[in-house]
């Protein structure tokens, strides 16, 4: 039942080779400056008023029709990831050690596809605002936009996003009631004893020993503290301590990733953390400080938001095509700040299953350039019924 337009149809593979051009010259976070300004003259050439210099590299994309007062924002991140392709490809990144593993030069591509239809073709009224982020993998543009005045300078009424996403079948749609991505804390724990020798442990206090509980105690928290009907992630990813196996060391650190698909669940979280890592501590007679850094909140989409880009998918692509109520993903998304400010949706589409489908953060990574028209026509098709004359 898939319905791309025929004006769009027949320009996809001018998109499809922005899409590779994008894919070739990848820039991290904040430092989309060549990205940022193709997709900036591109906007401007089709009649947007485009505003940019927010966070940084970010812009937004202003068209506006008729007389209607109803304002949509639409997000398409632009940053990629410090890691070295391998994929052998044409179009692989020609810069060293950079690349865009998680498809975020596809986003930019079906929203500017979608642009360029809306700009000759599009039927509506109201205001429709393209929103190109920096930095969504680090360290979260979304919230710097935000700060910069994103909403106070560009109001919507409803703003929308969506990834691409390995494993799922190419153009499915995968819409989500509630919470679709988990908040992401990083959190470190310091633990101070006294060092001394390895032969004479009784004159030190050994914080290896103390942090060692500290990790065994930690593993407590979501099988005994959360509700077991509600997701928890406390992964202890690095302890650090000593130099030499016959020496005792002063202090032991410990990096941790918490996650939480539930607000009050990441709130407990915090609390337990502190706690345990404190009472362990003091238990061998240590101190241990903890640095608690809240990162991306959870991303929680709102239901009467959901349900109209929920109905678009299925008008769009048919029942078959979409996933009516996705599994949430305890993967993080900094498009959750958004969401704190305004109501919203947050979708995937499938970005092919299979043998060959590589999974996203990966060095063999390729976004799916078939998905540039369904992409962009659900876009399309989305803005014209939020915006209907």
């Amino acid at each position: 039942m898939q319905h791309i337009p025929e004006p769009l149809q027949r320009r996809i593979q001018e998109f499809v080779d922005v899409r590779r051009d994008l894919h070739a010259h990848p820039e991290l976070g904040l430092k989309e400056i060549r990205t940022s300004d193709m997709i900036a003259a591109k906007l401007s050439r089709w009649g947007y008023e485009v505003t940019r210099g927010l966070a940084c590299t970010g812009l937004v994309a202003q068209l506006k029709r008729g007389s209607g007062t109803k304002r949509l924002g639409l997000r398409a991140d632009m940053d990629a990831l410090p890691i070295q392709e391998t994929t052998g490809l044409a179009h692989a990144s020609r810069h060293e050690g950079v690349m865009h593993a998680c498809g975020h030069d596809g986003h930019c591509t079906m929203l500017l596809a979608a642009a360029q239809h809306l700009a000759e073709h599009g039927r509506f009224s109201g205001t429709l605002n393209l929103i190109f982020q920096p930095a969504e993998e680090h360290p979260g543009g979304a919230r710097l936009m935000i700060e910069d005045g994103l909403f106070e300078r560009f109001p919507c009424d409803a703003i929308f996003a969506m990834h691409n996403m390995p494993g799922i079948d190419q153009g499915q749609l995968v819409f989500f009631d509630g919470p679709a991505a988990a908040s992401s804390d990083d959190v470190t724990i310091i633990v101070r004893g006294t060092g001394g020798h390895g032969a004479m442990p009784h004159k030190s206090n050994d914080p290896i020993v103390a942090a060692a509980s500290i990790v065994l105690g930690l593993q407590s928290i979501v099988s005994r503290n959360v509700d077991p009907r509600k997701a928890a992630v406390i992964t202890v990813g690095a302890f650090n301590a000593g130099t030499a196996n016959n020496v005792i060391p002063s202090q032991a650190t410990l990096e941790l990733s918490v996650r939480a698909l539930d607000r009050e669940v990441r709130d407990l979280l915090e609390r337990r953390i502190r706690s345990l890592a404190q009472a362990q501590a003091d238990s061998f007679g240590l101190q241990a400080e903890v640095v608690y850094k809240r990162d991306y909140p959870v991303l929680v989409n709102t239901r009467p938001e959901t349900d109209f880009a929920r109905q678009v998918g299925l008008d769009l692509m048919g029942a078959d095509r979409v996933v009516l109520q996705g599994e949430p993903m305890t993967g993080s998304e900094d498009f959750a700040f958004l969401l704190d400010h305004c109501p919203g949706s947050y979708l995937l589409i499938g970005n092919g299953a299979g043998q060959g489908s590589c999974m996203v953060h990966n060095p063999g990574y390729d976004f799916n350039d078939d998905n540039i028209g369904v992409g962009a026509a659900f876009w399309c098709l989305l803005a014209e019924r939020f915006l209907q004359p």
